[in-house]
């Protein structure tokens, strides 16, 4: 489809391919294999003489209508869809890297993320150094010859940090190296890295690409070279993490409804943030579109709008963040995020429980920090859920 359409458009329309029955809706083809007309056109098909479908773990025509509809919102060449958020992660750095060479990525990261550079990476010959999301500085210094990439999430789980994607994809291809950025938190209708000079984006497509907590996926979208040529597919493909197509297709439905609910998300978030803030109980709030966020003029300039993802501090520790969760009747006691109800967790001891203290302080989380994933149920009773616990600590 063209992308002189609007991205409400866009999410509705591309990635149609309708067989001979015509159907309206996005068909949902639940096979493995494909059949050939004839020996040579299978040894074609195998060889890539000849375009076309061969096994559903390379690709399947469900499957290639979520990645073509992804690809058209991000603004990218190429997709490929993966099983799960973490597997995109993995297709690219290993579709990408080899032994020896170097990645510098941010302290605050996701603790499945910052487990998997940290210690299993570095058993296959690929170091990590980490350095601060908004000190350009650190990211200067932790160059090596042998960097090939940058990775950030911006905004950070679950702190919200926010990074200038501009000069760090100045400073990367300065560096000779790749910038990929997570845009789980903010999804295409907020944020779109590849305009701003970031070379890869990765979605955890569980999250907001869902939107209703349904399935696991994930892509990794770039320029047709990095996506396609240079290994991210291959890798993908041969170690098998593949995109199912019964969860291609719940997505692609997912991304029907994609700005009404980011725009939704974000308003409820802000009117949350700016009534956390207010809170005598409370000593810290994190959200990219309060004033008092550190970099809330970044955040106008990269985002259409803060996020559904607010965090907070409360007095006290752990017993008293605990403490909050326990009190409500409403909101969903989870560690995911991006659905349509509400979730509340304790990020020190669930996403970034697998690292060590020493990590999570460095990072910036706390015992006392909680995450709120604002979903769409009404303001009021988001507020009123949280307050049961906030007056009786």
């Amino acid at each position: 489809m063209s992308d002189d359409f609007e991205l409400e458009t866009l999410a509705i329309h591309t990635g149609i391919h309708r067989s001979q029955f015509n159907e309206h809706s996005e068909a949902l083809y639940l096979t493995s294999s494909y059949v050939f007309d004839s020996a040579e056109q299978a040894a074609a098909r195998f060889s890539g003489e000849e375009p076309g479908n061969v096994y559903s773990r390379f690709t399947n025509p469900t499957v290639t209508a979520f990645e073509e509809r992804l690809a058209s919102l991000e603004g990218a060449e190429a997709c490929v869809a993966t099983s799960s958020g973490m597997s995109a992660i993995l297709a690219c750095v290993m579709g990408l890297l080899s032994a020896g060479d170097h990645i510098v990525a941010s302290k605050s990261l996701f603790g499945s993320t910052l487990n998997l550079f940290n210690n299993i990476l570095k058993r296959f010959g690929i170091e990590t150094t980490f350095v601060s999301l908004t000190e350009m500085e650190e990211w200067k210094l932790a160059v090596k010859a042998n960097t090939k990439i940058f990775f950030l999430e911006t905004p950070s789980n679950p702190l919200t940090e926010i990074s200038d994607i501009t000069e760090l994809s100045a400073l990367a291809k300065k560096s000779g190296a790749w910038l990929v950025v997570d845009n789980c938190f903010c999804s295409p209708i907020l944020q779109r890295p590849l305009d701003f000079g970031a070379d890869i984006i990765i979605h955890s497509a569980t999250k907001y690409l869902d939107g209703q907590g349904r399935v696991l996926g994930g892509a990794v979208l770039g320029n047709r070279d990095l996506i396609m040529e240079k290994g991210v597919f291959g890798f993908l493909r041969t170690a098998g993490p593949t995109l199912s197509a019964f969860n291609a297709w719940v997505l692609l439905k997912g991304l029907e409804t994609l700005k009404i609910r980011m725009e939704a998300h974000s308003a409820n978030a802000l009117e949350v943030a700016i009534w956390l803030e207010k809170q005598p109980n409370i000593t810290k709030v994190y959200y990219p579109g309060l004033p008092s966020h550190p970099q809330h003029a970044l955040a106008k300039k990269q985002q259409k709008s803060g996020g559904g993802i607010v965090s907070f501090e409360v007095k006290g520790g752990k017993k008293e963040a605990w403490h909050i969760i326990n009190s409500t009747r409403m909101l969903s006691i989870t560690a995911n995020l991006g659905d349509a109800k509400s979730t509340l967790t304790h990020p020190a001891s669930t996403t970034h429980s697998r690292i060590s203290q020493g990590e999570r302080g460095a990072a910036g989380i706390t015992d006392a920090l909680l995450r709120i994933a604002v979903g769409l149920e009404s303001v009021k009773d988001i507020k009123k859920d949280l307050e049961t616990g906030l007056k009786t600590l």
